[in-house]
């Protein structure tokens, strides 16, 4: 399995949809957390799966809640580059393709 980064940027989106859900109903945050956390396990297990998207990147949707995990492959990492609402404007994040700045290791 090849090390899981994730970008400031992404950390945020996550923080910020966790306590969203949160205020609606409780538990819903954490309900919303750990699909993340099983959607990132899937893609480090089956990285190249998703298919390569026009503007380089792949993407999961996930099953419950209306966000995807859009990420790069660069050598042996795979980097995490937004935890996307995907009802808002498509690849609003894609400039963070050039970042490499680590928040967390997952």
């Amino acid at each position: 399995m090849r090390k899981i980064e994730i970008i400031e940027a992404a950390e945020q989106e996550l923080t910020e949809a966790i306590a969203y859900y949160q205020e609606i109903e409780s538990g819903l945050g954490l309900r919303l957390k750990e699909e993340i956390r099983a959607a990132i396990q899937w893609i480090g297990l089956n990285p190249e799966l998703p298919r390569l998207r026009p503007k380089g990147y792949r993407r999961v949707n996930l099953r419950v809640f209306a966000y995807y995990i859009a990420y790069d492959i660069w050598d042996d990492t795979i980097w995490i580059l937004a935890i996307a609402d995907g009802r808002r404007r498509p690849d609003y994040w894609i400039e963070r393709r050039k970042q490499k700045k680590l928040k967390t290791k997952l």
